[in-house]
């Protein structure tokens, strides 16, 4: 019998690049994890399969104007109605990176998550301003944690 590998699907958007670099991290950090595949997309690019097929979600977003970017918003309204009822209690955790403070869009996430009836596992990640080595190494962490969590199924 062969038994379905476990994945984390890591979704952000990026405009100028930070994002990005910081959802490589995420990714790279939860890659640790042998037993765990990640599935690293542009939030744009990622669809209801993706979301359907994953053991947890890391969403990754800037703030813009104290809010998250419009296309994290694009792709709950492109897979809430299909995911809603599929997706109950899926583990979460949001990373932002933010030129004010970041609260806005986490917020906003948690209030779409709970629409969902995800479950959020570890503490939200926060950047603001440009992310330092120290920072992103902090992040690579929160992903080989929630891909170990994923594995252990302590999440």
């Amino acid at each position: 019998m062969e038994t379905k590998k476990k994945s984390i699907l890591v979704i952000y958007h990026s405009r100028g690049g930070t994002m990005e670099r910081m959802a490589h991290r995420f990714a790279r950090g939860a890659a640790r994890e042998e037993a765990i595949t990640v599935i690293l997309k542009r939030a744009a690019d990622a669809g209801i399969d993706d979301l359907l097929h994953c053991s947890a979600i890391a969403i990754g977003t800037p703030e813009y104007f104290g809010t998250m970017a419009g296309m994290i918003k694009d792709f709950f309204d492109r897979t809430y109605e299909a995911a809603r009822e599929r997706t109950i209690g899926l583990p979460f955790v949001i990373f932002v990176c933010a030129g004010n403070d970041g609260r806005g869009a986490i917020t906003q996430i948690e209030r779409l998550a709970a629409g969902y009836k995800w479950h959020k596992v570890q503490e939200h990640f926060r950047v603001v301003g440009a992310p330092t080595e120290p920072q992103l190494a902090d992040l690579e962490e929160l992903g080989q944690t929630l891909a170990a969590g994923v594995d252990f199924g302590i999440f």
